[in-house]
């Protein structure tokens, strides 16, 4: 093994080992009570392992709810996402047609603006979504989306950058797939998804992953457009441990390393395709 190659798994090693630290450490805090929590003198591993901080947690605050109610936005967004941007991006890769060149550096563009740029465009069409809400056809008189289920799943259901990595990714196809399936009698929707989409599965993969991520962990636009208890994704439901005498730290690292636990799991089942989705997106 060369000095070069050695050198590399040392700096890995260690950039490994400082991703994990917050991590460990949340955990470690969860199992913590709050007098060793605010004690200068405690170290980083418990004294008294308090395991039963994670059902006080849970008794706190209707997390069961926060949870479905995450859940289902993130698996709608995930499933919007794959389904749309899957299409735009096979339309953009194999489908010649007047036009294409300019959307697809659209897309483009729109990867670059800033996300918090866009909250209050977005508030403002869900504020006055026409029809909706108790609104007339103007937009006035009620509340729009706010506070739906419409709010919480369809802004942001469709992201620049799965158009793009699969665009990326049907360019890379041969064409003689497509030409065997039309000469065959399939048409293009079927060439789409019977012939062309199964062969992508890593950005399906990571197109999957990331959706679901952002979307588990979105906080700020879940609190900008629900009021209802009933409407609260599980971010914002952490919020329920910040009180007027500061937070309650073994609580609330016990509630988001709940949180954290989904998104663990999904990336150990699917990290060989979302690495390969990232390394061949980067080739092409």
């Amino acid at each position: 093994m060369t000095a070069g190659r050695i050198a590399l798994y040392a700096t890995l090693t260690v950039v490994s080992l400082l991703m994990v630290v917050p991590f460990v450490w949340m955990v470690l805090t969860s199992l913590k009570t709050p007098v060793e929590i605010a004690s200068q003198d405690a170290g980083l591993l418990p004294e008294h392992w308090e395991f039963g901080n994670y059902l006080d947690a849970l008794e706190a605050a209707p997390f069961a709810t926060y949870a479905r109610n995450s859940f289902i936005i993130a698996f709608s967004h995930t499933l919007i996402n794959v389904v749309v941007a899957s299409m735009a991006g096979y339309a953009l890769a194999r489908i010649r047609f007047r036009g294409s060149e300019v959307i697809f550096y659209l897309f483009i563009a729109a990867l670059m603006i800033p996300t918090y740029t866009k909250v209050l465009p977005e508030f403002l069409i869900v504020r006055f979504m026409p029809l909706a809400g108790g609104n007339d056809l103007f937009g006035q008189g009620g509340s729009g989306w706010l506070d739906s289920w419409w709010a919480l799943i369809v802004p942001g259901a469709v992201t620049p950058f799965a158009v793009f990595l699969f665009r990326q990714f049907y360019l890379d196809l041969p064409v003689e797939l497509e030409e065997a399936a039309r000469l065959d009698g399939l048409g293009e929707f079927r060439i789409y998804a019977r012939i062309m989409t199964p062969q992508v599965k890593p950005a399906l993969t990571t197109v999957a992953l990331l959706t679901f991520e952002s979307s588990w962990n979105n906080f700020l636009w879940p609190l900008l457009v629900t009021r209802s208890d009933s409407l609260r994704v599980i971010q914002v439901g952490l919020s329920v441990f910040k009180t007027e005498n500061g937070p309650q730290w073994h609580f609330l690292m016990a509630g988001t390393t709940l949180a954290t636990l989904p998104m663990v799991i999904l990336f150990l089942i699917g990290q060989r395709y979302f690495v390969q989705g990232f390394a061949t997106a980067g080739l092409k």
